[in-house]
């Protein structure tokens, strides 16, 4: 039986704020790896950011996945925290750090064996090919750290405490500046190393990152080496049990990662001014959208925290009400914010070619419109995938992107070789191909009358 709504504390949407905006930070310093290394580069001229851009889409295949499962493992941390059941959360941890490290292994095996066939296949030129190579080749440790990082920051997420992440990115983003304008220029005596110091720099930053969040972990919970026990028995059967609580959820987010990958590779068969206009926008996109999308999780882990604690109905309409308005004035500060980097484009690249610019501002009607489909959509996926159906989720997302994205971008460059505007359109047009799936299946309401998620 539900508790009424003034037995428990319903999140007010400054509760949600307060969650969410150091999730955003962090989810800007996170995606402004690939920004930083473009800025930073770009005074090399188009074949260096094609370069950078070709090994990103490469090694973003892996971040994804990395970056799924501990989307995958923020929610199961939040059931454990929401319950007040410490081994829970000691075996949510090790679990979720388990998986993580594993397929960081796997991952970094196939991108050695296979990655540099890819890249040769994908670029322009053998120059192009040897510096993604490089660049690729130093990133590798960026992904370890990440392994290690996300993992623990969706701990402190998960917690309620997403202030812990954004501080070892506030430690490692500009000490990743600094190394990597070092090495990219061969300041202080350095050997000048191009495209490749970048991801010196990124390396640096990001292995700072993860020692202090595992300094942090350490410090504020001990690892939970107090805690006696496992959530389902053993470890292994608690990791088991994870990984099959992840699967639908990381299938979602891993589908997502590898369509926009493809779509990046697809990218590489424009011409070199669109696809280096294509590298610069995509960052921003992602940079920019963190706010929405961090504001989406920051209610799903409100919403599996209610669920949880077995709030009303009404409790959770009105509550979603709230962040829902909220979500809308967020998504007009997106639009906001890319409308500024479009006009102030050619001092931010003032040493790019005019039509890489000229294509580059033309993109501003789509941007103008892309945020507020794509954050309605992420509160409604969030919502239901707190509630437990995170397959339906998933087939929405899935679809959506292979029955849709990935066939028409594909169609776009390689059959009629459209400019580089209707390509990026394809991205708006999803979003509104996922509207009716997503707010029909909330505004039905079947997810309020679902039990418990399936804890077990």
């Amino acid at each position: 039986m539900r508790a009424s709504t003034s037995a428990v504390a319903v999140p007010t949407t400054w509760d949600v704020f307060g969650l969410a905006w150091p999730m955003t930070l962090k989810a800007i310093m996170l995606h402004g790896i690939v920004v930083i290394d473009a800025y930073l580069v770009s005074p090399l001229g188009e074949p260096a950011l094609a370069a950078l851009g070709l090994a990103g889409a490469v090694a973003g295949l892996l971040l994804g996945v990395l970056l799924s499962f501990a989307n995958a493992t923020q929610i199961r941390i939040a059931q454990a925290y929401g319950g007040g059941d410490p081994v829970f959360l000691k075996s949510a941890l090790y679990s979720g750090m388990a998986i993580s490290l594993s397929i960081c292994a796997v991952g970094l095996l196939a991108l050695g064996a296979g990655g540099g066939h890819l890249l040769d296949a994908l670029a322009h030129d053998p120059w192009i090919a040897q510096e993604a190579r490089r660049y690729l080749t130093v990133f590798a440790i960026v992904i370890a750290a990440e392994a290690v990082g996300q993992c623990l920051s969706s701990y402190f997420n998960g917690t309620g405490n997403t202030r812990i992440p954004l501080f070892g990115y506030m430690i490692g983003v500009p000490v990743n500046v600094v190394v990597s304008l070092i090495f990219i220029n061969g300041w202080l005596g350095v050997p000048a190393m191009g495209v490749v110091g970048a991801a010196i720099g990124s390396a640096t930053g990001a292995l700072l990152q993860a020692g202090f969040l595992t300094y942090s972990v350490l410090r504020r919970t001990g690892a939970y080496r107090h805690v006696i026990g496992w959530r389902n028995g053993t470890f292994a059967a608690s990791v088991k049990r994870h990984l099959g609580f992840a699967a639908p959820i990381a299938a979602t987010f891993i589908s997502a990662t590898v369509a926009s990958n493809v779509c990046m590779l697809l990218y590489a068969r424009l011409g070199v001014n669109e696809f280096a206009a294509m590298t610069l926008i995509m960052p921003w996109i992602m940079v920019a959208g963190t706010f929405g999308m961090s504001w989406a999780q920051a209610t799903g882990i409100y919403v599996a925290q209610m669920l949880g604690r077995n709030v009303s109905g009404d409790a959770l309409d009105a509550f979603l009400a709230g962040a829902w308005r909220a979500a809308v004035v967020a998504a007009g500060l997106v639009a906001l914010f890319y409308m500024t980097i479009c006009a102030l484009s050619p001092w931010i690249y003032p040493d790019l070619h005019a039509e890489t610019l000229a294509t580059f501002v033309g993109y501003w009607p789509i941007l103008l419109l892309l945020p507020f489909p794509k954050g309605s959509n992420a509160i409604c996926g969030n919502t239901l995938r707190a509630a437990g159906e995170t397959v339906y989720v998933m087939h929405v997302f899935v679809w959506s992107q292979w029955l849709f994205r990935v066939p028409a971008t594909a169609i776009l460059i390689l059959y009629f070789d459209v400019p580089a505007f209707w390509v990026l359109a394809v991205l708006l047009l999803e979003e509104l191909v996922k509207f009716p799936a997503f707010h029909l299946r909330l505004i039905r309401g079947d997810w309020k009358r679902a039990a418990l998620l399936d804890l077990g």
